[in-house]
């Protein structure tokens, strides 16, 4: 061991080697408050691993003297791995881990103290909603006006604020009853032994807060406290830092070492509040604050680019990241016509990435805001045969409410699909429990029918309410019978009452935004496959109707019938094989063959797709963020609100620093939102970037705003290269061409050459039949098989 004062003989320790000199700095701070200002990329695992380490061998603190607290067991395990590599000893002890984990073991330690079994239970986020339900049928709570969701977000903030049932503030009944309803979970929780989350935090708070020995003890224990990732720290984890620590003025205040960036804050949502940084300066008088600005992932254009986007925010404690490895490649800047020619851009980009540079694809990420947006990008990977794994989440076809709203329109293609029948029977809830359900199974199978046609057999309750949603079916149908496939999705979602449901929940806006997605999917497919987006997606009954009478209908008594006058138009031909199938069951197959298709397995390298949020802590080669526009990055939601802007911008900081070596920014001039086009202005975070660190690929507009009349058309603002050449005729000879597109079905394909088509991928002609619009060419895709495709309505491109 070496003595605190022998500066020179720490300087020459091995766990010291390979530190800058801000690494060394924190690494080696005497045992006061401290705030090290970590910027992304710049080694704070190994400051703090190295700062335990070094605190151990210079002997001024036990293992047992350290407390650690981090946001995820994944970095609580890292640490404690990187701290036997560097010790001989035995971490198994010392208090490293989450908040939570750090409370549960406190909590058992003294679970007399804290009025808890010494065997109490945690109940996961699903176990607490189910405790909800269950003490809401035992107290008769009515569901429809205290969602158990909404009440089990009510719980969750009340505890994170640290309030029981007699602080809650109340103002009106409705806020009576849901104190009275909290009082009555708290009560149930404590009778069965059992905990929450928020329960962990909030009791091993008042545990030290009412015992003063306790506090005392460990006060005195903990000479040494480390906390990770402090901008995320929410207000009740603040309390508990400061009440396990003391603060100056209570005596307390020892070596505590906060290490985050408050630039990287970017859950708000969430309940993390940025300004805890600040109060932590402020209330432990923090004299020691040192930055870790020298970043060991990216090359400096991407970290301009990042500097000065995060200057334009107001609240920071302000850092400027740098880098020894080269200035790199310039960030590219991409704008596409559409959502789809920027999807398709994407997978361009990757295949030149994969074969003609060699990069891993699992080294590659594409980066939104919203979940919903990763819609056209997996349409796209599937049809270019591109494997692809979507971090942290489903894709878009697996996810749940996605997955219910398909199950809807299967019924009304077909009502004998069990399967379906069964997903969406009690979603949203109806009344129809597992017995009812289980009482029209048996009925189903002594019938030997499907379970709708055996509905009628259930009696009492159960058969009315099986009834009645069978009934909702046949409504729907009828009502949408004769409309277009984006109509019947819109009223489906509607009459389900799925999106009333998800608008209901604290955290639906993500499932909401998917559903609306959904509409965009239906529009696309329809124009894609060729089908037009006005075409019948679920045809009227062809008899009904012809035997009435012009004047029964309405319309001219000498007007000739309704089929004489109109004859219906020929049938949407499928591009798979020539048959006649309505737009609605041709998407429900689209939609089954994607979610089976094209996830990679494990271990297979694959493109990465992600929200922001979901990247932080992530890095990769080749980093493509998407959809930079107004109202979509930065969110609609936060363009009004300066917090909201700002964090937005941390998030768009965030995305920047995720890349290593090559970093694309793509926005679209029009974009499907809710099954409509709408046309978009380029984010403002794309303006707050260094002109010199860019590479524009398409030549720099000013968005959809320069098209307006009187708008500024300066050297950085020409028009966009699209749109009407009658209104804007001046616009034909100057605007760029726009990236070369797929070409229009053709009648001249023969046998044997290669041609590409956006469902199907690469494939070769075999045979070519017809003439005019019945030709139609059988071509052998390596990853389908052989298909027939009407050239008339396929989309082939040939393959030089």
């Amino acid at each position: 061991m070496f003595p605190q004062s022998d500066a020179a003989a720490q300087a020459e320790m091995p766990l010291l080697a390979g530190l800058n000199p801000e690494q060394r700095a924190a690494v080696t701070l005497p045992p006061e408050p401290a705030l090290i200002l970590a910027g992304a990329g710049s080694g704070k695992t190994r400051v703090l691993t190295t700062r335990i380490a070094w605190l151990l061998q210079t002997g001024q603190v036990s293992p047992g003297g350290v407390l650690a607290v981090t946001f995820t067991n994944k970095a609580a395990k890292e640490m404690l791995t990187r701290l036997t590599a560097m010790l001989p000893l035995n971490a198994r002890g010392m208090w490293i881990g989450t908040f939570h984990g750090l409370c549960n073991r406190l909590l058992r330690a003294h679970h007399k103290l804290a009025n808890l079994p010494q065997t109490f239970q945690i109940l996961d986020t699903q176990d607490q909603l189910s405790a909800i339900k269950r003490l809401y049928k035992q107290h008769n709570v009515d569901e429809e006006r205290f969602p158990p969701k909404q009440m089990q977000w009510f719980i969750a903030g009340c505890k994170e604020d640290g309030e029981r049932p007699r602080d809650v503030a109340v103002h009106d009944g409705d806020a009576r009853r849901k104190v009275e309803i909290y009082q009555l979970y708290e009560e149930q929780c404590q009778r069965e032994g059992v905990v929450d989350f928020g329960e962990l935090m909030l009791r091993s708070y008042e545990l030290l807060r009412d015992n003063d020995a306790v506090r005392e003890h460990y006060r005195r224990r903990f000479r040494h406290i480390l906390i990770d990732e402090f901008q995320d720290t929410n207000r009740l984890q603040y309390a508990w830092i400061k009440i396990i620590a003391g603060l100056p003025a209570e005596g307390g205040g020892g070596a505590i070492m906060a290490v985050g960036d408050d630039d990287q804050s970017i859950y708000a949502f969430r309940g993390a509040r940025v300004g805890n940084m600040a109060d932590f300066v402020r209330e432990f008088h923090v004299q020691h604050q040192i930055k870790l600005e020298q970043n060991y992932r990216s090359h400096s254009h991407i970290l301009d680019s990042a500097n000065q986007l995060i200057s334009h925010n107001k609240k920071r404690l302000g850092k400027e990241l740098r880098t020894d490895q080269g200035t790199g490649e310039q960030v590219r800047v991409y704008e596409a016509p559409s959502d789809f020619a920027e999807a398709e851009w994407v997978v361009d980009e990757m295949r030149q990435l994969v074969k003609g540079e060699g990069h891993e694809r699992k080294e590659i990420a594409v980066l939104y805001r919203s979940n919903a947006q990763s819609r056209v990008l997996e349409t796209q990977l599937f049809n270019a045969g591109v494997p692809y794994r979507v971090y942290g989440g489903l894709r878009f076809f697996e996810r749940a409410e996605v997955k219910h709203a398909l199950a809807y329109l299967r019924l009304l293609e077909n009502p004998r699909d069990d399967t379906s029948f069964l997903r969406v029977v009690n979603f949203p809830p109806r009344g129809i429990g597992a017995r009812s359900i289980e009482q029209l199974q048996d009925a189903a199978r002594d019938a030997g029918t499907a379970l709708v046609d055996a509905v009628g057999n259930v009696p009492g309750k159960a058969g009315g309410n099986l009834a009645a949603f069978v009934a909702r079916i046949d409504v729907l149908r009828e009502q949408t019978e004769g409309q277009t496939l984006r109509e019947i999705i819109e009223r489906t979602l509607d009459d389900s009452s799925l999106l009333e449901h998800y608008r209901a929940e604290r955290d639906g806006a993500d499932r909401v935004e998917n559903l609306e997605e959904l509409v965009n999917a239906a529009e696309s497919f329809v124009t894609q496959e060729g089908f037009g987006r006005d075409a019948v997606a679920l045809p009227v009954d062809e008899t009904a109707g012809l035997t009435q009478s012009p004047a029964s209908q309405g319309l001219d008594p000498n007007a000739p019938l309704l089929d004489e006058r109109l004859p219906e138009p020929p049938p949407p031909v499928d591009t798979d094989t020539g048959e006649t199938r309505s737009p609605l069951a041709a998407f429900l197959t689209h939609a089954a063959l994607e979610a089976g298709d094209n996830q990679a397995q494990a271990g297979q390298d694959a493109v990465q797709l992600m929200t922001v949020h979901a990247s932080k802590g992530l890095e990769f080669d080749a980093v493509f963020i998407t959809g930079l526009e107004e109202g979509l990055f930065p969110n609609e939601k936060a363009m009004s609100d300066f917090e909201g802007l700002e964090e937005e911008r941390r998030l768009m900081y965030v995305a920047i620093t995720r890349a290593r070596k090559r970093l694309y920014l793509s926005h679209a001039q029009t974009r499907l939102l809710h099954g409509q086009t709408r046309y978009n202005i380029k984010s403002r975070f794309l303006e707050e970037l260094p002109e010199g660190s860019l590479k524009w690929l398409t030549p720099r507009h000013g968005g959809f705003a320069s098209m307006m009349p009187g708008a500024h058309s300066g050297a950085n603002h020409a028009r966009p290269a699209w749109g009407n050449s009658a209104i804007y005729p001046d616009m034909v000879a100057s605007a760029a061409p726009l990236p070369p597109r797929k070409a229009e079905p053709a009648h001249g394909i023969r046998a044997g050459i290669k041609v590409f088509h956006t469902k199907f991928g690469e494939g070769q002609v075999m045979a070519v039949e017809g003439a005019g619009d019945d030709a139609r060419a059988q071509v052998d895709f390596p990853r389908h098989g052989l298909k027939w495709l009407a050239l008339a309505v396929a989309k082939l491109t040939v393959v030089e």
